[in-house]
């Protein structure tokens, strides 16, 4: 039966691939990615070759008519982002939001996708959180630091390398410099580490040590 597949991939580590997605990327027709170029590498390490296509935020709003439709046809098609699970602060929704209106099969498989084990391990409540990727860079960055601050729930964000100083600068404005927050970066791989403290501690210790490398944020709920 013709379906489309969320496939997660690892987020650093190869080891994290699992068994099942390998298969399945083996076994599709085509495999929609983000960055060919970087996915070429994953299947290569996994001795994969179905073929590859171009599906990425500038392109995506073109090409979900066309795929829905080879899907439709009797193509079963995988979507791959760079790393983690497809639709996370990565290309994938409109795909799957198109497949579902058109009565068309989504499975997704589990896997890797960074947010989990940075809110596990930052050792804030797990039980009941918000997901924020990432902020707005200017318009509307604002608006949503004050909706959040009465935000009771561990809140997690997404982050760049080079503009964590500025978040974590953020966070100690709107949220109070003794607010906790935890900060992982590189998580799976050789350089994995997980910074935590106040806002305030962790504003300044990436003040001094400029970060490298893929990062979330867990950040303490204010509390009731």
């Amino acid at each position: 039966m013709s379906k489309l597949y969320i496939v997660p991939t690892p987020i650093g580590n190869l080891d994290d691939m699992t068994f099942r997605a390998v298969k399945v990327l083996g076994e599709v027709d085509t495999i929609l990615a983000e960055d060919t170029r970087t996915s070429s590498k994953l299947l290569k390490h996994f001795d994969i070759d179905t073929p590859l296509q171009s599906h990425h935020m500038y392109n995506e709003h073109k090409t979900v008519t066309s795929v829905v439709r080879r899907i439709a046809g009797g193509e079963t098609i995988a979507l791959i982002s760079d790393a983690g699970t497809p639709a996370i602060s990565d290309p994938g929704f409109l795909l799957t939001r198109a497949c579902v209106e058109a009565g068309i099969r989504v499975e997704c498989l589990p896997g890797a996708t960074a947010f989990v084990p940075a809110l596990v391990n930052s050792g804030l409540p797990n039980d009941r959180f918000v997901f924020e990727g990432f902020l707005p860079v200017k318009k509307g960055r604002q608006t949503r630091l004050k909706a959040l601050v009465a935000e009771q729930r561990t809140m997690i964000f997404y982050e760049s390398p080079y503009k964590l100083v500025k978040t974590l600068g953020d966070f100690v404005l709107y949220f109070g410099e003794d607010r906790p927050v935890s900060v992982s970066r590189e998580l799976t791989k050789i350089y994995e580490e997980t910074i935590r403290g106040t806002a305030a501690e962790v504003l300044a210790h990436y003040t001094q040590n400029p970060p490298k490398g893929e990062i979330v944020i867990a950040v303490g709920g204010t509390k009731g």
